[in-house]
């Protein structure tokens, strides 16, 4: 799909550069707040750098996973093609 994640870098603390299939890039910022029950290993920063992208989504090797459509739906909108992570 056109949302599927294609590329996930590190780009500043708790932020990760995505890009996606048909060429839409931004930027995820995940907030400390976010990171509660499922999600409370993300808490380290050193965890945010991890993540990697598989099958279209981004993941981390604890089996975390971000789902592509509402980033791409949120980035694509956003004027700074940019998404915070909050709770």
């Amino acid at each position: 799909m056109y949302w599927d994640v294609i590329e996930v870098k590190p780009q500043a603390p708790r932020e990760l550069a995505v890009t996606f299939a048909d060429g839409l890039t931004g930027t995820i910022y995940i907030d400390h707040s976010f990171c509660t029950g499922v999600f409370e290993a993300l808490k380290s920063d050193d965890a945010i750098k991890q993540a990697n992208a598989e099958g279209g989504v981004v993941v981390w090797p604890n089996g975390l996973d971000l789902a592509p459509d509402t980033m791409y739906k949120m980035i694509k909108h956003h004027p700074k093609r940019h998404y915070e992570l909050r709770r």
